[in-house]
C-alpha cells in the first residue's frame, strides 16, 4: 500500500507501508527528498545509533510495567525491526569496505559476532514463557546493543575514516 502523509507542506512525503503480519513497517520511498546528501557513512550510522539509543531509553522506561510476555515481545519486535536494516547497512557498506583493513585484528569478526548474539537474544524474547524472563532477555539485548554501538564508534568507525577517502565515505553515505 502507498499512503501520503497528511502534511500541508509543499513537499509531501510518500510512504510505503509493507504489511507483514504481525508487524507493519514504514519506509520512505527512494524518490523522497534526501535531507543530508553529503553525509559520510560513519555520520549516518552514528546518527542512527543516537536515534536507537533514544528508543532504547523509552523501552527501558516502560519495560518494568509490561505485564505479559506478548507486550515484551512486541517491544522486542520493534528493536528487531530497527536493528535489522541497520545491521545490513553496516555489513553491506561499512564492514565490506573495511574487510581488507581489519581482517588481521579480528575486530570485524567481533562486530559480526555481536550482531548474531544480539539477534539471538531478541529471538529468545519471543520464546520466553514469563514476562519476567522476557523483560530480562530484552534488557540484555538492549545492553548488548548499546555496548556494540560504543565499540563501533570507538574502534571501527575511526578506522573506516582513516582508511577510506572522503569521497568514498560520502558515496557510501549516499548509498545508505
Amino acid at each position: 500500500r502507498t499512503a501520503t502523509s497528511s502534511s500541508n507542506s509543499p513537499r509531501r512525503r510518500r510512504w510505503i507501508c509493507l504489511v507483514s503480519r504481525p508487524t507493519w513497517r514504514l519506509r520512505l520511498r527512494g524518490t523522497s527528498v534526501k535531507l543530508m546528501p553529503n553525509m559520510k557513512i560513519t555520520e549516518a550510522l552514528v546518527a542512527e545509533h543516537t536515534i536507537f539509543l533514544s528508543v532504547f531509553d523509552q523501552i527501558e522506561r516502560v519495560l518494568p510495567s509490561l505485564a505479559t510476555p506478548v507486550e515484551v515481545q512486541t517491544m522486542a519486535s520493534i528493536v528487531e525491526g530497527l536493528l535489522e536494516g541497520h545491521a545490513k547497512t553496516e555489513t553491506n557498506l561499512a564492514y565490506l569496505a573495511l574487510d581488507h583493513v581489519m581482517e588481521h585484528n579480528g575486530e570485524l569478526k567481533r562486530m559480526h559476532q555481536d550482531h548474531h548474539e544480539i539477534d539471538d537474544r531478541l529471538k529468545k524474547v519471543h520464546a520466553a514463557k514469563t514476562s519476567a524472563e522476557a523483560r530480562r532477555l530484552l534488557k540484555a539485548a538492549i545492553v548488548a546493543s548499546r555496548e556494540h554501538f560504543r565499540a563501533e564508534e570507538r574502534s571501527v568507525f575511526p578506522i573506516l575514516e582513516k582508511s577510506l577517502q572522503m569521497e568514498t565515505l560520502t558515496e557510501l553515505g549516499k548509498t545508505w
